[in-house]
């Protein structure tokens, strides 16, 4: 049964690897750890129940270390997007802005989006807003003093 045990490792190392590889997030490199050191175990004859054990300290401990590093470096890899650059800009409302009725408008370079107050009070047609968020296809605005 030992020798059975090298080839469930491999196969849950098999298995944690595709997992990791086909997601763009880290999920399951800790497990790969775990799963290589409890193979090594069963190479040497040692017992299930150590192998087993050696796969969660080792998974646990990997998660704790490397999670926190690993989640810095993929946050620092998101690129802000065209429509993140258009918080903070002051433009008008084409279309009066009134959220009970989910109606709003405003133009951006020459493009109409899809707008709500951010305080959820109306806005008025051709009132200056700052434009405080982008939610999906929809900008959220506050009204904004002209200086």
């Amino acid at each position: 049964m030992e020798s059975y045990m090298q080839w469930a490792w491999i196969v849950a190392l098999v298995i944690f690897t595709i997992a990791e590889a086909s997601t763009g997030a880290v999920v399951s490199l800790w497990f790969m750890g775990g799963s290589l050191v409890a193979f090594l175990l069963a190479v040497f004859g040692l017992p299930i129940w150590l192998q087993i054990l050696c796969f969660v300290v080792v998974s646990l401990v990997f998660l704790i270390l490397l999670r926190p590093h690993l989640r810095k470096s993929v946050e620092a890899r998101k690129i802000p997007t065209n429509a993140d650059s258009l918080v903070g800009k002051v433009i008008l409302v084409s279309e009066d802005i009134d959220n009970l009725r989910n109606k709003g408008v405003v133009r951006v370079h020459g493009v109409d989006w899809a707008a709500f107050s951010a305080d959820g009070n109306p806005i008025a047609k051709e009132t200056p807003v700052r434009i405080v968020s982008v939610h999906s296809a929809k900008l959220c605005v506050e009204p904004a003093e002209i200086v």
